[in-house]
């Protein structure tokens, strides 16, 4: 695929300018799911536009990142009440406090054992959850190193990025972890996605550079055009390319698998990107924090 793509981007309106729509993924309905981090919601829009959104308790909660679970709903972070949350497509909410105080639980996926996983960004840990709640923590090797973004490998363990420690770590489902530094000093790595070509995709908001992990260890990085970017959240398409979202410079980047780089602008100024999901449909689509989601949609053949 040449990468020039051409890309439509539309803007969808979800909330006002404060609420900060946050992390995004597709449901098991088809419908976008998105946090609201500031006003303690979940949203949800569906593909001819309906919205909805619902409140969880406290308002301050602070929901995060969003995945689908192995059991249908969909599974949250709530950073600041240090909670795990869960939301099933009808709007029944639940959740669950963490053991640990001051996790500050951000990144959550699904794991090969079907249970959740999850990073403790305030306490050096990964969690894991099964459906009916049960928590068990695993302390990782290093101190102050801020685990963010996780994502599950195929390998059958869970990769994730150690933003305040400069590392990409692995957990095995029995709690084994592995700590990979990064070549980049202060490269800050945030979100991370499984890519097509069996490796796990990062980003490096720090260096402005995305970076590539092969399942033995191997470290690549492809520097951005504008370092100053910010890269922030990753994902893979299904046909090959990782997508990502430049916070600092309003822009959805693409990077094929060898390594290629195109950039496409938002229409708002300063519209602040944050989370990305691959749609059902081909497109893709970034939360915006001040206040829409945006649609990419490739017009090349693909």
């Amino acid at each position: 695929m040449p990468p020039d793509l051409t890309v439509s981007i539309e803007e969808f309106p979800v909330s006002g300018p404060d609420a900060g729509p946050y992390g995004i993924t597709v449901g098991p309905d088809d419908a976008l799911w998105f946090t609201m981090v500031h006003h303690g919601r979940i949203g949800r829009m569906t593909s001819d536009g309906e919205l909805g959104s619902y409140r969880l308790a406290p308002a301050s909660c602070g929901p995060t990142i969003i995945t689908v679970g192995p059991d249908g709903a969909l599974w949250f972070t709530e950073y600041r009440s240090h909670r795990i949350g869960r939301i099933t497509t009808t709007g029944e909410i639940g959740s669950f406090p963490l053991p640990t105080p001051g996790a500050g639980p951000f990144g959550i996926a699904a794991g090969a054992d079907g249970a959740l996983w999850f990073t403790e960004s305030g306490a050096d840990r990964i969690g894991r959850i099964t459906v009916e709640g049960a928590v068990t923590e695993f302390s990782l090797p290093v101190t102050g190193a801020f685990p963010s973004a996780i994502a599950a490998g195929p390998d059958g363990g869970l990769w994730f990025t150690m933003n305040q420690a400069n590392a990409i770590g692995r957990i095995g489902v029995d709690g084994d972890v592995v700590v990979h530094p990064l070549p980049t000093a202060d490269a800050a790595p945030v979100g991370i996605t499984r890519g097509s070509d069996g490796a796990m995709w990062f980003v490096e908001i720090g260096a402005g550079q995305i970076g590539r992990i092969e399942p033995g260890g191997r470290i690549d990085e492809f520097p951005l055009p504008d370092r100053s970017a910010r890269p922030h959240a990753i994902v893979a398409d299904p046909h090959g390319d990782c997508w990502f979202t430049e916070w600092g410079a309003n822009r959805i980047g693409r990077i094929t698998p060898d390594g290629r780089i195109d950039e496409h602008g938002l229409p708002t100024p300063a519209s602040e990107p944050h989370g990305i999901a691959a749609g059902p449909d081909g497109t893709l689509w970034a939360a915006l924090e001040t206040g829409a989601l945006a649609r990419l949609t490739p017009s090349a053949p693909r």
